[in-house]
């Protein structure tokens, strides 16, 4: 009999579709080492619940003193139905798999600090110019019975201001690009981040992708394929075969 299958809970958007990065960078991990898995959809209300039911960890302590519990969440009973490993941070979820799970590695050897400095500055920096127009798309794409549990959605940039928006982002993805070129002399491919080789920095990066690409597919996503020399839709070709959703 095949052992229990990896759980990941994951939320949907209103199609429903997997959209948001955090769940797509455990989502390439998991179709990029081949592991069985299934899909468990979780609304953004119902959360907290779900997650308590299964016991898994909080994720952080707001500032009431309460638990906050976030996804992805992450169930493997592979080595003990009966006590599962339970994890919900996109990180720790990474570098669990990568120990439990070597073959197909995505933190090549050597390379975890200074991939870990990579994602970091990805999400405190790259990404911080996305985050005026995503946000409200964001909110835009959640279901309509979702989006009454938030207290109000930020609007949507439009004429001048949605355009200054994403020609900021775009100058900082420019910039990353230039930083990434780096490794093309003779040791890199001018797609991935690390040499030739697909490694965490790249699925974290290309979560991004799919974020864009899966909220703004006909504004943003457009842009976004010709910024930086194509070097973003090359990235997205590349990481193509791992964009299944079981």
């Amino acid at each position: 009999m095949a052992p229990p299958s990896i759980v990941l809970y994951d939320a949907p958007n209103a199609t429903p579709e997997s959209w948001a990065p955090n769940m797509w960078r455990v989502r390439f991990i998991l179709n990029y080492k081949r592991l069985p898995y299934r899909t468990v959809w979780v609304e953004f209300h119902d959360v907290e619940r779900a997650l308590r039911s299964i016991n898994a960890p909080p994720t952080a302590t707001g500032r009431d003193g309460r638990p906050v519990y976030t996804l992805p969440a992450l169930v493997d009973p592979s080595r003990s139905p009966s006590n599962p490993v339970i994890l919900c941070n996109p990180n720790m979820i990474a570098e669990y798999l990568e120990v439990t799970y070597p073959a197909r590695p995505v933190y090549p050897p050597g390379s975890r600090a200074l991939q870990s400095i990579f994602v970091q500055y990805l999400m405190d920096v790259v990404l911080q110019p996305l985050l005026p127009i995503m946000v409200p798309l964001t909110y835009s794409r959640l279901p309509a019975h979702v989006r009454q549990h938030f207290r109000g959605g930020p609007s949507i940039p439009s004429g001048p201001h949605r355009a200054q928006a994403w020609e900021a982002a775009r100058v900082r993805f420019d910039q990353f690009a230039a930083m990434l070129e780096k490794n093309n002399a003779g040791d890199g491919d001018g797609v991935v981040a690390m040499g030739r080789e697909l490694s965490y920095a790249d699925f974290v990066l290309v979560s991004v992708l799919m974020w864009i690409n899966r909220v703004s597919p006909d504004d943003g996503w457009i842009q976004v394929c010709q910024w930086s020399g194509g070097r973003w839709a090359r990235l997205w070709e590349r990481c193509t075969p791992y964009m299944n959703v079981l």
